[in-house]
């Protein structure tokens, strides 16, 4: 009699069956889930579903990806490998390398153990299997995506493996795991209902939207723009692939009485008590019970916040005061980053003031959030607001799910591919970067209004500062550097912290960190060093 085992060894994850002793071999155990027995019930098969589910992402990612980018310096560990991926030194041994591998393809093999055995299951009703398939398919074709993104060229399999050929397989072109993913998306899409045809029990499962937001983010990453255009408009103008708009409220959005809001097109599902996250307790300033500070935002980000007025800090007329920084700036600002003077909003709704500049807490016997080089405290002077989770238990325990796509990057996608074949209007201004500002709280004209007398180029800076602003510290920074081929200046430099370091060195900005990134080598990540040694057909990228 088979028995199902899991075992995961690299990409040679496998779903092994091995042979059970069994008195009479026309008989299933009762005692056990087997191969014979599991695909018994549509119950059965949501369980392995939910596990493609929760192989998605994971928190660890979602929060310290930021410091692979110019938004943050993990100083306190090398978190998720970025620490090393940022300076330049990882090599393909570097553990992230092999995880990130191993469990986009781990999520993989579970897409393709549903897939291959869900019709087995008797009674199952047809229209919620051939969603349910759909929804595999699609989680699929996310990791595909994942995939090629930090890698390029990958092995590209449509069944499950068996151990012999995933110690064989060779790396697919990128292009055709790419066509693979939109032919996959196309496919779905209209198999998936719309999240307002989603029952309440069932938000947060993969919708129409999702699918056709994930095709747009794959062409945004190509740098296609009619097609981003092309993919982004329906769900600008038409309900048909779902009811989405940007939640009333940007420090809202992020708060765990407002999930499942319009703005939410695919997100990573948490259940309080049940399955949480705890970052947190590594990223708030200490002062309000963080442990110690593992990765903080740099000057870098906190610069490019705009003025109220609209205008950039180093624009003249901007009002600027360099001593006196974080008055009259995009309230985002303070939304997501925690600066000196802060008033931070406990649970019971008192403020509590954050005391960073170098002796400035009244209290210098604690003093635990002041800046100290080396100290259990930030490395720049920064901490993180966005994500806090003010109904969060011991450790900062949260169940908030963590949004991996919402509707405002669809409109700056929209507004980034008009503007790249230069087709910005005020139009489109209006619909996109005009009501992104006036949610998160612009009010003057000079802020909310499209100047007809700016360049191709001019408005190519407004935008990505907007994407940057709007979506700072949500994973997307990275991506976005990367897909510019801007990575190769904004990382080839010090990372800063605020005006608490050596006067005569850098303005007095704290120098955090030194980055280092190779154009001809760091656009790709390496091949795992042990996955080609366990198999001597994966290729290597150029210079790893």
């Amino acid at each position: 009699m088979k028995k199902i085992t899991f075992i995961i060894h690299g990409m040679a994850l496998a779903f092994v069956v091995s042979l059970a002793a069994c008195k009479k071999l026309d008989l299933v155990p009762t005692d056990k889930f087997t191969e014979a027995n599991y695909w018994s019930s549509p119950e059965k098969a949501a369980t392995v579903l939910n596990t493609a589910y929760s192989q998605m992402y994971n928190n660890d990612r979602f929060f310290y990806n930021e410091g692979l980018s110019d938004n943050a310096y993990a100083g306190r560990g090398d978190q998720q490998g970025v620490t090393s991926i940022a300076s330049g030194v990882a090599d393909a041994s570097l553990p992230r390398f092999k995880e990130e591998w191993n469990d986009r393809y781990a999520g993989i093999k579970t897409c393709h153990i549903f897939l291959e055995n869900v019709d087995r299951v008797p009674g199952f009703d047809e229209t919620l299997k051939n969603r349910m398939k759909a929804e595999a398919r699609f989680l699929r074709a996310f990791q595909y995506f994942m995939l090629y993104t930090w890698y390029g060229d990958v092995p590209l399999f449509e069944k499950d493996l068996s151990v012999t050929e995933a110690k064989t397989i060779s790396r697919s072109p990128r292009a055709q795991v790419m066509k693979f993913v939109l032919d996959e998306l196309d496919a779905v899409a209209p198999l998936l209902p719309t999240n307002a045809q989603y029952p309440a029990a069932d938000r947060g499962r993969i919708t129409k939207g999702a699918a056709v937001a994930l095709k747009a983010r794959v062409y945004l990453f190509e740098n296609n723009w009619q097609e981003v255009i092309n993919v982004t408009e329906p769900l600008i103008n038409s309900t048909a692939n779902g009811n989405y708009g940007l939640f009333p409220s940007y420090e809202g959005l992020f708060l765990p009485q407002n999930e499942f809001n319009q703005e939410v097109i695919l997100d990573y599902q948490y259940v309080p008590d049940l399955k949480y996250h705890e970052n947190f307790f590594d990223l708030a300033p200490l002062s309000v019970g963080a442990r110690v500070n593992a990765m903080a935002p740099t000057q870098e980000l906190v610069n490019d916040y705009l003025m109220l007025n609209g205008k950039a800090i180093n624009e003249t007329g901007s009002g600027y005061n360099e001593n006196d920084p974080y008055n009259n700036r995009d309230p985002r600002l303070t939304y997501t980053v925690v600066y000196h003077g802060y008033k931070w909003k406990k649970p019971d709704g008192s403020l509590q003031t954050i005391y960073i500049k170098p002796g400035s807490d009244p209290d210098q016997t604690k003093k635990p959030d002041e800046y100290a080089p080396g100290a259990a405290s930030s490395p720049t002077g920064y901490y993180l607001r966005k994500y806090y989770d003010p109904t969060s238990t011991v450790n900062f325990r949260s169940g908030l799910n963590l949004i991996l796509i919402r509707y405002a990057d669809i409109l700056l996608m929209y507004a980034e591919a008009k503007n790249e074949l230069n087709q910005m209007t005020q139009d489109v201004w209006n619909k996109t970067i005009r009501p992104i500002r006036n949610r998160a709280g612009f009010t003057e004209n000079a802020a909310l209004d499209f100047n007809a007398a700016w360049t191709q180029e001019q408005l190519q800076d407004i935008i990505r500062r907007e994407r940057r602003s709007e979506l700072a510290m949500e994973g997307q920074r990275i991506f976005d550097i990367r897909r510019w081929k801007t990575a190769e200046t904004v990382l080839n430099t010090w990372a800063h912290g605020a005006r608490y370091g050596e006067p005569t060195v850098d303005g007095g900005y704290i120098r955090a960190n030194q980055r280092s990134f190779d154009k001809n080598k760091h656009y790709l990540w390496a091949v795992p060093r042990d996955e080609r040694n366990l198999n001597p057909n994966l290729s290597q990228n150029d210079s790893w």
